[in-house]
């Protein structure tokens, strides 16, 4: 698996890692498959039901091969509150320190300023290494910027795939400018992924068939292709897990790029950006 500099953190990173929203019990086996193979950058939350004890369960003994990443709910972002609840996801985790810890979306119930005060305590006190957010547009990642005192913003974590390239025009290119990691979640959409028998889903397979790839791994080629980006897309199924691995590692030309932009096209000036 090939990997990159995650932002301004110095941390190499698994380009393609594994998503863990509504992770089965039995996922614990298929996330330690994914993680033989290099996928190493394991994505989860608070929110997610049982996942971190799922997590905890498949990266026991192999904490350090792993970079871990989970999230804390708005409703849970006070100061007080954001403490404890990187105290408990340790506790479900199995671990004394995340890689990443990040507020899951913005919410006015609690002030920016008091949930980052949390987190740069919590970086001083060794039980996370970086701060990140998720589903932040640029407007709140600059008033998040202003509030820092001690750390940067390690990433932004958004939806991302072929149907939803919001990000390519503004968001994408601040978070480049500033050393952001871009982490794309559902790059193969929200149930939605091109049928094989669609104009989309036979574009896709064409590149693919060029490549010896399928097309799941030349959208995954594709939503990797600039620096800072990084993805996680969920598989509970090691065949799924094994092609996801295979999503990087090769190169689209020219030709791929201008015949995925005509059948997925590029975001336009003002169009809004899809955060869920």
């Amino acid at each position: 698996m090939r990997t990159r500099e995650f932002g301004s953190t110095g941390a190499k990173v698994s380009i393609v890692g594994q998503g863990t929203w509504n992770m089965p019990k039995h996922g614990a086996a298929e996330m330690r498959i994914g993680i033989d193979l290099g996928l190493t950058h394991i994505d989860t939350a608070e929110m997610y039901g049982k996942a971190e004890d799922y997590v905890g369960e498949a990266i026991s003994g192999r904490r350090e091969e792993v970079f871990l990443v989970s999230k804390v709910m708005p409703s849970n972002a006070s100061y007080k509150k954001t403490l404890q609840a990187c105290d408990t996801s340790l506790k479900r985790l199995k671990t004394d320190y995340l890689d990443v810890y990040l507020l899951h979306w913005w919410n006015g119930a609690h002030p920016i300023g008091e949930t980052m005060r949390a987190m740069e305590d919590l970086v001083d006190a060794g039980k996370i290494r970086f701060i990140g957010v998720s589903n932040f547009d640029v407007r709140q990642l600059r008033q998040t910027e202003q509030v820092l005192t001690r750390n940067k913003i390690a990433c932004n974590q958004v939806l991302y795939h072929l149907r939803s390239r919001g990000i390519e025009h503004s968001l994408l290119p601040y978070c480049e400018s500033q050393n952001i990691a871009l982490v794309g979640y559902s790059p193969f959409g929200q149930g939605n992924f091109p049928s094989a028998e669609s104009k989309q889903g036979k574009a896709l397979a064409g590149i693919g068939e060029k490549h010896r790839k399928t097309a799941r791994q030349v959208a995954l080629r594709f939503l990797t292709g600039r620096k800072g980006l990084f993805t996680i897309p969920k598989a509970s199924d090691p065949d799924h897990i094994c092609e996801n691995a295979g999503g990087v590692g090769w190169r689209l030309d020219d030709e791929d790029l201008k015949l995925i932009d005509s059948v997925f096209p590029p975001p336009l000036k003002n169009e809004p950006l899809d955060m869920i």
